[in-house]
């Protein structure tokens, strides 16, 4: 048998009379669509913004994704995010949050699982915090990578839950700190912008994709 060389292959189930695509996005039922890429340098905040600089999020998706890659504070800090109901003139909508962390040392003398009150919200309207029991690391090799699901946004009847996982390199001791957070943007009006900042500092370097989840 010759399989295809454009590195898609179609395996057919007589039984069930279907078909699925590997090697691409496309899957039945949950197609990833890339949006908009921001690249962070030395940056005060990346913000994506409904109907500004090709972003999309409005009623477009019912579930949006954000990716951080590479992610690098200017100063020891927490990554941190926000959203908007007035396309980005505020930042400060009000949140119920829940965070826990599995954090383990490189030298292999400290492990900890926990729940984190100092970085969950009840009701606030600050920033949440990505990053829990520690902060970003600034030496050259550190960072944080992980992603945000953000569903329903423009939903104008719904609360807006959110999911976060994200694993950073912290800054003292040399921790893995791989942080859980959700929890929902408690407003009926519609989430039509998102901003992502360190909790001080600048965002020396690093990635934010976002995509839309059919």
């Amino acid at each position: 048998m010759t399989l295809p060389t454009s590195g898609l292959i179609t395996v057919n189930d007589r039984g069930a009379r279907a078909a699925t695509t590997f090697g691409s996005v496309a899957a039945a039922g949950g197609n990833m669509v890339f949006i908009k890429k921001l690249t962070a340098s030395s940056s005060g905040n990346l913000s994506f913004v409904d109907g500004a600089s090709s972003v999309v999020l409005d009623s477009t998706y019912k579930e949006y994704v954000f990716t951080f890659k590479d992610i690098h504070p200017a100063s020891a800090s927490k990554f941190s995010f926000n959203g908007s109901i007035d396309s980005g003139s505020n930042y400060n909508v009000t949140k119920t949050s829940t965070i826990f962390v599995a954090a383990h040392n490189e030298g292999d003398g400290d492990a900890a699982l926990t729940y984190r009150t100092a970085d969950d919200l009840a009701q606030g309207t600050g920033f949440q915090n990505l990053l829990s029991y520690g902060n970003n690391g600034t030496d050259n090799d550190q960072c944080l990578a992980g992603s945000l699901h953000l569903f329903n946004p423009s939903s104008t009847t719904f609360v807006k839950h959110f999911i976060a996982r994200t694993n950073s390199y912290d800054n003292s001791d040399n921790y893995s700190i791989d942080s859980y957070v959700a929890g929902y943007f408690n407003t009926t009006s519609a989430i039509d912008a998102m901003q992502f900042k360190m909790s001080s500092g600048n965002i020396d370097a690093g990635d934010i994709c976002l995509y839309g989840i059919l």
